[in-house]
Formats: C-alpha cells, structure tokens, sequence
C-alpha cells in the first residue's frame, strides 16, 4: 500500500515545493520511495505551471535539494480524497483546504510544524522578505518533515504488521 503526501501552500512556488523536495529527499534516503509519494500544490492559482521562486531554489540546492522539476499547481477536491495526508504550512490554507474538504477526509488536513510538536504554528512565507526567511523555512521544514516521515514510518509498520499473512502448510 502506498501512502501520499500533500504540501500545501498559497501559490505552491516557496513553502510547499520546499517541504516537497525535502520530504522526496528523506524518503529516496529511507529507501520508501515505492511506499510513500509525495506532491505539493498551492490553493491560489496564480502561478500554476511555474518553477519555484528562484530564491527558494537557491536556498534548497545550497542545502543538497534540487527543486528545479517541481512545478506549480492549484490543489483540487480529488486531491482531498486521493492523498493520505494534506499538509498545509499556515492557518489560512489549512482553513481553505478544510472549506473545500468533505466530513470523510477532513482529519487528513493538518499544519505541517505540528508534526514537529508546534502545535497551531506556521511556517512563515518568505516571498515578501529577504534571503534570512528561506532560511529560516528551510529550518523549520527540514525539522517538521523528519518528523513527519518517522509518524508516516510508524504508520507503515503497524500496516505491515496487522496484513494478514497467508497460512502456512507443511
């Protein structure tokens, strides 16, 4: 079985490609990348199509992530029902998410830096500000998506462990 992950942001070219390439980048070093896929996607439209901000780019790749074949897109309702977990990066885009989800799906929305303990905290959107802000995104996303990747491990290990195993017959 195959877990999907969502980064959600607003235009989908700083916050949620960044916790998109890292997470990829854990999950290739896990070796699970045939068990857990990862996307991002943002709930404007503005940039549909676009590379990441090309600050952002260069903030990742000084840290050994490559974002270059990342591209913008705007989240749809399927995207609700398709991914196992929806993670925005703020309050507004969790609220915008929660708006367009269905009573079935809602509890797979959550803040990213709450699977780091921060519970109702944000990742700051650094496109308005100066180089310090990537920084600082790239901070709290490498540390939230360990974190996430770890509950998603677990989760994966008590599937495998209650599959019911074929019989054995001697």
């Amino acid at each position: 079985m195959t877990t999907k992950v969502l980064m959600v942001c607003l235009g989908n070219i700083c916050r949620s490609p960044t916790a998109h390439g890292i997470m990829e980048t854990l999950i290739e070093k896990e070796g699970l990348s045939a068990d857990i896929i990862v996307d991002s996607a943002g709930t404007g439209d503005w940039h549909i199509g676009k590379a990441p901000d090309p600050r952002t780019q260069q903030a990742a790749k000084r840290r050994g992530y490559d974002l270059s074949h990342l591209r913008a897109r705007q989240v749809t309702v399927a995207d609700l029902d398709d991914y196992d977990w929806v993670i925005a990066m703020d309050r507004q885009n969790r609220q915008n998410l929660l708006n367009m989800a269905s009573d079935a799906n809602r509890d797979r929305i959550t803040l990213l830096l709450e699977h780091a303990g921060q519970i109702d905290a944000e990742v700051p959107d650094p496109y308005y500000g100066g180089e310090q802000g990537f920084e600082q995104v790239l901070d709290m996303v490498e540390t939230a998506c360990a974190a996430l990747l770890e509950r998603i491990k677990l989760q994966l290990s008590l599937i495998h462990i209650s599959e019911p195993t074929r019989p054995l017959y001697i």
